[in-house]
């Protein structure tokens, strides 16, 4: 199981990279968005602990 993972892991890095290579815009509009995603989760997050502490 151990090689499917690892081939699995390789094609997702190459067409990452592909992704980047041919489309560097897209890619970093993706990043934002996954970056802005993160964000939002941590500040619910500490909101969440906010108002618990109150």
């Amino acid at each position: 199981m151990k090689w499917v993972r690892r081939i699995a892991l390789a094609l997702v890095v190459l067409f990452a990279l592909f992704y980047l290579i041919t489309r560097p815009e897209d890619a970093a509009n993706a990043v934002e968005g996954a970056v802005g995603a993160v964000w939002g989760g941590v500040q619910a997050v500490g909101r969440f602990f906010t108002s618990l502490a109150t």
